[in-house]
């Protein structure tokens, strides 16, 4: 083994480890750690309590989220489950203290309490506190104690997420969105390939049920965008959040309609194939075409999702000029196959109408994927965002505006 390979060997776990390390999961684990070491120790020096004071690193457990976003949103309603929980649990330990009858009560009483404090997500956390306060807790004092620990664990949950700002998840997901894109491109380069040569009915279907499963694709891919939107508001670290937000929510969007009319059209070459199980789909040299021009089509999607992902101006006007490239070669190719297409039918009028909607299909996507459509998109979007804030906010809004030197335009008479 030569020198090179060892070290390549030697750095290959390395890597890894040092990729996982940046993982929202590995992230999490050692933030709700430290969270709940720092929120026990904070409550043995506070608290003079018999009994370990457990429901302090508990609450910070809960409290303690991967965005300072859903920090901020679900702290209050985790805190008060677990105060409701705790309540709960005083009031049994000091009436009938912990039977299996009592047992059920309580778990029944804290699910129906839980409903009308409005904790929404977090019932269950209502009945699990109390059981847990309750199977330690025979005094009332020291239930007490249980609420200080609570308060404890909620105040160093939201200064942790405070004072160790979380990572943006950005990069995450704008890697879940290229991913999306470089799938659909194998999966409309596995089709053209197809089309040149004679395709069994079952063939495409197949195709077929690969476009219905990019559906949970696209599944995965939204609940990283989520965990990326979440991680840009109220993030210091973060200047224009909004506009980040909607960049991508925008392309999710597009590339999500997209796979909708990719499923479409690999639907219509499916009626297509059944109708003509004896023969080509087309002609050699409109197979090729159509090769030729999905091809383009797929470059495409993976230009756009490159330039929704790009976040330095270098890099997005790099990826700008590709993606106009693809678009101009994409339609330079579709209208030489529009053109075959039209001598074929003329030829062969049987079946037109699956031609004419192959090609529908694609200059949809095409249109999805247009500079000038993308950009009134995100227009539409910032105003749509900018006005509800404005509606929700008002004074708020108008603050804003002074702090920055902006003043609202005065009608002239």
């Amino acid at each position: 083994m030569s020198e090179v390979e060892a070290r390549t060997r030697l750095r290959a776990p390395v890597a890894g480890i040092v990729s996982r390390s940046k993982e929202p999961a590995v992230v999490q684990t050692v933030r709700s750690t430290a969270a709940a070491t720092i929120s026990y120790v904070v409550a043995l020096h506070v608290l003079d309590s018999p009994v370990a004071p457990l429901t302090a690193p508990l609450t910070a457990l809960l409290v303690v989220q991967v965005t300072l976003y859903s920090t901020l949103t679900t702290g209050v309603r985790r805190v008060n489950s677990v105060v409701v929980g705790v309540l709960i649990a005083i009031g049994f330990s000091a009436l009938v203290g912990l039977t299996w009858w009592s047992l059920g009560l309580i778990i029944l009483a804290s699910l129906v309490v839980g409903r009308f404090v409005r904790v929404d997500e977090f019932v269950p956390e209502v009945a699990i506190s109390a059981m847990l306060v309750l199977g330690v807790t025979q005094v009332t004092d020291t239930a007490w104690d249980r609420v200080l620990e609570t308060l404890i664990g909620a105040v160093v949950g939201l200064l942790f997420n405070m004072l160790f700002v979380p990572p943006v998840w950005v990069e995450a997901a704008g890697e879940s969105i290229e991913d999306l894109g470089r799938r659909m491109r194998r999966l409309l380069l596995r089709i053209g390939e197809e089309l040149t040569s004679p395709t069994p009915v079952e063939q495409a279907a197949a195709r077929l049920h690969e476009a219905r499963r990019l559906d949970n694709d696209i599944a995965d891919v939204d609940a990283a965008l989520r965990q990326a939107e979440d991680s840009l508001r109220f993030n210091p670290r973060v200047k224009e959040g909004l506009l980040h937000r909607i960049v991508l929510r925008t392309g999710l969007d597009t590339l999500e309609i997209c796979a909708v009319v990719l499923r479409v059209l690999a639907r219509t070459i499916t009626d297509l194939a059944k109708e003509r199980r004896e023969e080509e789909l087309f002609s050699h040299e409109v197979g090729v075409a159509l090769e030729e021009l999905l091809a383009h089509v797929a470059d495409t999607l993976v230009s756009f999702a490159v330039l929704v992902t790009t976040q330095t101006s270098e890099s997005a006007d790099a990826a700008e000029e590709r993606l106009t490239g693809e678009l101009a070669a994409a339609r330079a190719s579709r209208d030489n196959a529009a053109d075959l297409l039209l001598k074929g039918v003329q030829r062969q009028p049987r079946h037109w109408q699956l031609h004419g909607a192959l090609l529908t299909e694609i200059d949809r996507i095409l249109d999805e994927l247009d500079m000038d459509h993308r950009s009134r998109r995100l227009m539409e979007e910032l105003d749509r965002h900018t006005r509800e804030r404005r509606e929700k906010r008002p004074r708020l809004s108008a603050l804003r505006d002074w702090l920055w030197g902006r003043t609202p335009r005065r009608r002239v008479p």
